[in-house]
């Protein structure tokens, strides 16, 4: 899985996290899945939104947060565990839900990592992803300003390579619409290119000129900026 360093995970705060309202879609995509009762695997848990969100949401679901970074771990402030897809710090069968929001094309290694979230995993048991899919982007807003990035999906799995990879069936899959930024202006103003795997695709210039049509349309445009994110959920073969 790709490690951060301490500026990145600086950036990263500033330019993906999302408030609670914002993100308010997803609480109900997952509730089904974060019942009282069930231990959660926040995996790739980087500065720690979910970790704080599924506290806000689901008082009496237990999360665990799993990092590879010591610098994410550092900059989200909360308890967190190293370790990542390929090896996670968990004893078989400890967790209910492995929970992976925009992590998967990190890992190059997907039929290692099934076999780790199978470990872990008690019977049962799912994993849900948040991410962006090499097939489906028409969601993303980015690309409207940055539309280099759109190369960049070529380093991101589809969801057939994520299921068959990982081993597990897909048990349900949709678009989920997130409040990524107040305004135009407000995306404007913390867009980092260090903190985003598509924006770092682009040279310094391509991404100057990008910034340039956000502003532009900032100064122009007003109202929330909506993008979707896939919820793609999985369960062990046959389970």
């Amino acid at each position: 899985m790709t490690r951060y360093d301490a500026v990145e995970a600086g950036s990263y705060r500033v330019a993906r996290e999302i408030s609670l309202e914002g993100l308010s879609s997803w609480r109900d995509a997952v509730a089904p899945y974060l019942t009282p009762g069930r231990v959660v695997l926040d995996l790739g848990a980087g500065t720690g939104l979910f970790v704080r969100a599924f506290g806000s949401w689901f008082p009496d679901v237990p999360v665990i947060a799993v990092e590879p970074s010591a610098d994410m771990r550092a900059a989200s402030g909360l308890p967190m565990l190293a370790g990542d897809a390929c090896a996670v710090p968990l004893e078989a069968g400890a967790v209910d839900v492995v929970w992976m929001s925009t992590v998967i094309h990190h890992v190059r290694d997907l039929p290692a990592a099934g076999a780790e979230l199978r470990r872990v995993l008690r019977p049962g048991g799912v994993v849900v992803l948040r991410s962006l899919f090499r097939e489906r982007h028409e969601g993303i807003g980015l690309f409207r300003f940055f539309p280099e990035a759109v190369r960049a999906l070529s380093g991101f799995p589809s969801v057939e390579e994520v299921a068959e990879g990982l081993g597990f069936a897909v048990q349900r899959l949709e678009p989920v619409p997130q409040v990524t930024a107040t305004s135009l202006a407000d995306k404007a103003s913390t867009v980092r290119q260090e903190a985003d795997t598509l924006l770092r695709s682009l040279s310094a210039e391509e991404f100057a000129a990008g910034r340039e049509r956000l502003l532009a349309a900032a100064a122009v445009e007003s109202g929330p900026v909506v993008d979707h994110l896939d919820l793609l959920v999985l369960t062990t073969t046959g389970g």
